[in-house]
């Protein structure tokens, strides 16, 4: 049997030859490139795919956060001080030593409002104009929270149409007439004689005093307000109005569904890497803690390859310590900021939660404001 021949390249094919071979190897250097980039963001291309099952889109996670339970991030909630009417609200330490400020958080309870509780259970303090409750017992319940903060019950409370945004206004006396509030997440003032309120089931409030000037701002950060930075840019705003220096501020950050219980999606770590550095380290891998898993595992196994189970760890952030971080990015240090109060969802027996509640929950407000010159001691 002959042995096979290979044909002669014709002469003229060696520059195409040569031509697809640079391409080629041009187009695997462009593909280690992008590779290295993506490997540098925490990201790897899949190198295998099944005929059998539809790759999903996206790029998959190289590395994976921190894992722990809801027990493990789970903190003790604080004693609320009851004021002479019956409203359980949440001071914040050392800002007694400021006689000139009003300032605190509300619970759900005190109040007057029956839309939210059990038959047999005492009357709440919801103070959200929401469908399911009176328009007259909300009205008493605002004049029973700022009785309980600045011991006059006509002293003004100034609030907001929120939206999730990092809009900020500068309010003054005449907003407590107006028809409809402001459409806003934050709002400031150098203006006595008032509270500026933020309405909150779940969102994370932040105030902020200047001590030397004598301004106050309030902010509502949901995860979008965040990614917004509503907190950093309210700071700014409170520098660019009133002169404010970082290290004259001081500030509360109150009560607001924690890091053992805000479950989120892909989607929402996206946003976060997109705007902050230090994302990552705003989210953790929570087991669920359920008793009857523990009990018996075999009975939640899967055939599923790992990793592609719906039961499993889901991703949660930190929203207290992402505006925590905002507030130090504005420059105020580690010990002006306070961490008041604890996760709504874990301990909605004394604060409303939408998250606990599937959607039915009341509001509860953050308030600060100035007290008048003439109610006051000067320093």
């Amino acid at each position: 049997m002959l042995a096979s021949r290979r044909e002669p390249v014709p002469v003229e094919s060696i520059p195409a030859m040569r031509s697809s071979a640079a391409q080629t190897i041009a187009s695997a250097s462009a593909l280690e490139a992008v590779a290295s980039r993506m490997a540098r963001a925490g990201l790897i291309r899949s190198s295998q795919t099944s005929a059998k099952r539809p790759r999903t889109a996206g790029p998959f996670r190289a590395t994976r956060f921190e894992r722990t339970t809801p027990e493990e991030l789970t903190a003790t909630p604080p004693a609320p001080q009851r004021a002479a009417n019956g409203v359980q609200w949440l001071p914040i330490p050392g800002w007694w030593d400021l006689p000139w400020l009003w300032a605190g958080f509300s619970t759900r309870k005190g109040g007057l409002s029956r839309a939210y509780c059990a038959e047999d259970a005492a009357a709440e303090l919801n103070l959200g104009f929401t469908a399911a409750d009176d328009l007259e017992n909300v009205l008493r319940n605002r004049r029973l929270l700022a009785e309980a903060i600045t011991s006059n019950a006509a002293t003004p409370l100034i609030a907001l149409r929120q939206f999730h945004s990092n809009r900020i206004v500068h309010a003054v006396s005449a907003d407590a007439s107006r028809k409809q509030p402001h459409k806003a997440d934050g709002q400031m003032t150098a203006e006595p004689g008032m509270l500026l309120a933020i309405q909150t089931a779940d969102c994370i409030p932040v105030l902020v005093a200047d001590r030397k000037q004598r301004a106050v701002a309030a902010f509502h950060a949901g995860w979008r307000g965040t990614v917004k930075r509503i907190v950093e840019s309210g700071v700014g705003s409170m520098r660019l109005a009133f002169g404010s220096r970082p290290q004259d501020l001081i500030a509360a950050i109150g009560p607001g569904i924690g890091l053992c219980c805000y479950a989120v999606g892909e989607e929402v770590l996206s946003e976060f890497e997109s705007q902050f550095s230090y994302a990552r380290d705003l989210f953790r891998e929570v087991y669920d803690s359920n008793p009857v898993r523990k009990k018996y595992p075999m009975l939640f196994l899967t055939q599923r390859a790992p990793g592609h189970s719906p039961i499993g760890p889901s991703l949660h952030v930190d929203l207290v310590e992402a505006n925590r971080r905002q507030l130090l990015s504005a420059g105020l240090s580690p010990e002006s900021i306070q961490i008041v109060g604890c996760c709504t969802q874990c301990h909605s027996d004394l604060f409303f939660s939408h998250r606990a509640s599937d959607g039915h929950a009341g509001r509860m407000m953050a308030v600060i404001g100035i007290r008048e010159a003439r109610k006051h001691r000067s320093r």
